[in-house]
């Protein structure tokens, strides 16, 4: 009988040998399966449907749920029998206390109670995923079990991150393409071919921020001759404010011939800004309209940066005019200033990105906004005087690193 009983005991040795070599080849097989569905690119949902079915088939767990940090916070993607009740309570608080492998025995958390260890699957210092699993049976071989299971875990979790970052990194090349578009498209906006006579000469220095950007310039020559030119600075940055600018350079083009005076084209040209933006957005603009006959240089300034007019050894700011653009249904007042240009002169236009530059100490580069540079330097051409304004400011900023969109128009004069 004891031999008989030994050849029993034997042969159930040996079929709960088998039994656990099977279970092994079916976790095994599944394994393969969730990589195989990784390297297939398989969404990330049916990816969670493949590791639930998993823990709960092959490996025998009775209660898991993994988190996963989405859309600004840790949410549920995968559970087993767990009531839907108690996933609605906010686990958030309880996560950070797990950095590595932990037991939850004697938790008091209502979810969390519900489970025998959590596993923390991290990347470099950044945690991917929480699991927790439950439900585990006393005679069952919990170590290998965890073993397995964060083995896999991790495995989901990495394919997830790596989408992740892939989608990412695929938004981020659009958006490249798309910033390239939109740069090649305003600089077609930005005139190019400024007017040189021996009567007046404009010229400009333009570097968007972003490669797109809100800054804008313009001129218009007209028969009787006259001619307009203007600075402006749409509020924001990048693609945003670009729209905005091409929409304005729009309205600058289409409004001006419309009105007979420069008053009446300010207060058009605010009820276009404010249709498009809702008073959202804001722009600050600065227009003058030059008469040659007459010399008379007439200009309203709408809240920007007050050009300096430098003639006769002077320096002076242009500061006649209203308010920024865009946000008041109707101006409250709109003032036009007129100057005569009795010689030779040299109009400044900027907008903030001169005046913002710092060097490495946090200084300005100039307090007092160019003054003492435009009275040196006004007698040059308009070219000449931007080339070595430019000079300056990369003596001033070696890295020429900008805080804002850098525009500048200078318009000259000449006797």
């Amino acid at each position: 009988m004891t031999g008989y009983s030994n050849i029993r005991q034997e042969f159930g040795n040996i079929e709960a040998l088998e039994r656990e070599l099977n279970l092994k080849q079916l976790q095994i097989n599944r394994l393969l399966n969730i990589t195989q569905a990784i390297n297939n690119n398989v969404k990330a949902k049916g990816l969670f449907d493949m590791y639930s079915s998993f823990l709960s088939w092959e490996m025998g767990v009775k209660k898991m749920a993994l988190y996963f940090f989405s859309k600004g916070k840790w949410k549920c993607v995968s559970q087993i029998g767990i009531e839907k009740q108690l996933l609605n309570f906010d686990i958030s608080l309880e996560l950070d206390k797990y950095t590595r492998l932990n037991n939850l025995e004697g938790n008091d958390h209502p979810l969390v109670r519900q489970f025998d260890v959590v596993i923390p699957v991290k990347h470099k210092d950044d945690h991917l995923a929480y699991v927790f699993i439950g439900g585990f049976g006393e005679e069952e071989d919990m170590f290998n079990k965890v073993q397995f299971i964060t083995t896999i875990t991790n495995i989901i979790a990495v394919a997830i991150e790596n989408k992740r970052l892939f989608k990412r990194q695929l938004e981020q090349e659009r958006l490249k393409h798309e910033m390239i578009l939109a740069s090649e498209m305003q600089h077609l906006l930005i005139p190019k071919d400024l007017p040189v006579s021996d009567l007046y000469e404009l010229s400009s220095i333009y570097l968007p921020h972003l490669n797109v950007g809100g800054d804008y310039f313009d001129f218009i020559e007209l028969e009787n001759n006259r001619v307009v030119f203007c600075i402006a600075d749409i509020s924001g940055k990048g693609v945003a404010a670009a729209l905005l600018m091409s929409n304005f350079q729009a309205n600058f083009h289409a409004l001006f011939h419309q009105y007979d005076n420069l008053i009446d084209f300010v207060k058009g040209l605010n009820d276009a800004v404010l249709k498009i933006t809702k008073g959202d957005r804001f722009s600050t603009f600065f227009v003058a309209d030059y008469d040659i006959n007459s010399r008379k240089l007439r200009y309203i300034n709408c809240g920007h940066n007050p050009p300096a007019l430098a003639m006769n050894g002077k320096v002076q700011r242009l500061t006649e005019g209203c308010t920024i653009l865009g946000i008041f249904e109707e101006l409250p007042s709109v003032e036009m200033g007129e100057i005569l240009i009795e010689e030779e002169a040299l109009i400044l236009l900027f907008t903030d990105g001169l005046i913002d530059i710092k060097d490495k100490n946090g200084e300005f580069l100039d307090q007092e906004y160019g003054h003492e540079f435009i009275l040196k330097n006004y007698n040059l051409s308009a070219a000449d005087f931007n080339k070595k304004l430019m000079g300056k400011v990369r003596a001033f900023s070696a890295d020429l690193t900008l805080p804002d969109d850098f525009t500048i128009l200078t318009c000259k004069i000449f006797e």
